[in-house]
């Protein structure tokens, strides 16, 4: 039936039965087909996202050209190796992983090494720079604001110097995460749409084979971890990785000690993050994880890094995996 309305003749809106307004829409099923076992909300956030509202900007990214190239990336290596979803995963991790960031934390690696050894000379210089500038404030009867000023334009300009012949800019270790953390989100937001529903390949639901291809305790990839095991897994790991790195810094800057324990707190912030989220997403993450703490390891190995060409210093060690061994008994064990 049609009615009148401003000039128009507009289709009513159909009369929902007694009740249903106060009970959530939920997603049916036809054929037989099992739907995501996530939360209403979940899978909300991804469907209402679109048409210019607040969510607009994750629809962008969602269906952005690098998280389409990751999406092809996974199901490429699903249809060639034709393992379950839960080996896909954790096997373009490591691939992507091991080709992508370990020679970017290598690269980190040689970049930091050089700059290290360039630390005797930089104080050298400095001790120099601060008698001449104190003799020349003493003879032009400089301010104690204008020598300081002049102390550390002439200090920067050297150091830069420093840093351009032996080609070893600090910001040059910061490539990895550049690369990183963008290929961390386009992974994640992959998986979000595959266990979401949002992505079919040559007519069939991707969904569906991850709702199927888990194994152990999460045999669904489209579901939450109610065990929790997973998301407690990629906290421990990642303080983990925090804690190796603070056990190698000896005498870290008041900078470096609030960066730590920021990262610490992510890590930790990081478990009820991923209890909300499909298990699907939280196995990357864990396997992420995982080889960032190997990454960690292997980079410490005076064979592996010699084969990368990275300068000794100082503050290597030929027993490293003996001395942290020590220095994490010293400090967590030991003082209980």
């Amino acid at each position: 039936m049609l009615c009148r309305l401003g000039g128009r003749w507009l289709r009513p809106l159909p009369v929902l039965q007694h009740g249903a307004r106060d009970r959530p829409l939920a997603p049916t099923s036809t054929g037989g087909i099992k739907h995501s076992a996530l939360p209403v909300w979940a899978v909300a956030s991804v469907s209402a996202v679109g048409s210019g509202g607040p969510g607009s900007w994750y629809e962008a990214l969602a269906t952005s050209a690098p998280v389409h190239g990751t999406e092809e990336v996974l199901l490429g290596v699903h249809t060639v190796t034709g393992l379950p979803w839960w080996a896909c995963i954790g096997l373009t991790t490591v691939a992507l992983r091991g080709a992508v960031t370990l020679p970017l934390a290598a690269y980190q690696h040689y970049i930091l090494a050089k700059v290290e050894n360039l630390q005797p000379e930089i104080k050298n210089i400095a001790r120099h720079l601060n008698q001449e500038v104190a003799v020349r404030a003493n003879q032009l009867r400089w301010s104690k604001r204008v020598a300081r000023l002049t102390y550390l334009k002439n200090m920067r300009r050297l150091v830069s110097k420093l840093y351009v012949r032996d080609n070893c800019h600090p910001f040059k270790a910061t490539v990895l995460v550049w690369i990183q953390f963008p290929m961390w989100i386009f992974m994640s937001v992959a998986l979000r749409n595959f266990s979401t529903g949002a992505t079919h390949s040559e007519g069939f639901s991707v969904q569906e084979q991850l709702a199927t291809d888990g194994i152990l305790w999460f045999p669904d990839l489209t579901a939450l971890d109610s065990t929790w095991i997973l998301p407690i897994s990629v906290g421990i790991i990642n303080l983990l990785i925090v804690e190796i790195f603070a056990l190698q810094k000896i005498g870290m800057s008041r900078f470096q000690t609030y960066i730590t324990y920021f990262v610490r707190a992510v890590s930790v912030l990081m478990i009820p993050v991923a209890a909300t989220v499909p298990s699907s997403i939280v196995l990357y993450w864990l396997c992420s994880s995982l080889m960032g703490l190997s990454q960690n390891l292997l980079l410490r190995s005076p064979r592996f890094r010699q084969l990368c060409r990275i300068p000794l210093t100082k503050s290597d060690s030929d027993t490293p995996y003996k001395d942290l061994f020590a220095a994490f008994y010293a400090k967590f064990i030991s003082k209980k």
